[in-house]
């Protein structure tokens, strides 16, 4: 089958699906609600969605670290001896 042939039946096929024929069914207050709330519940997973998996990344890639450069207090060399010499110490009467 030619690519173009290939075409032509997708879209006739297409268009056969898209255009609504006539339907005499009812539609009740609780499915057009139950519709509603599917449509939005999808919106909003794909919003948050975007929100976690791409601006959360890209704001902790740009946000500056403070101080990143300096040692911290707890993290220099000998800091846990000192912390453990004086919770030794504050245990004897």
């Amino acid at each position: 089958m030619r690519r173009r042939d290939f075409f032509v039946l997708a879209a006739a096929s297409s268009a056969f699906f898209i255009v609504p024929g006539t339907s005499f069914a009812y539609v009740g207050p609780g499915t057009g609600l139950s519709a509603i709330g599917t449509i939005l519940a999808l919106i909003a997973a794909v919003g948050l969605a975007l929100v976690g998996f791409v601006w959360y990344p890209l704001k902790r890639l740009f946000r500056k670290k403070p101080g990143a450069g300096a040692i911290s207090p707890s993290s220099a060399p000998g800091a846990g001896e000192e912390s453990a010499q004086n919770a030794a110490s504050s245990r004897k009467p």
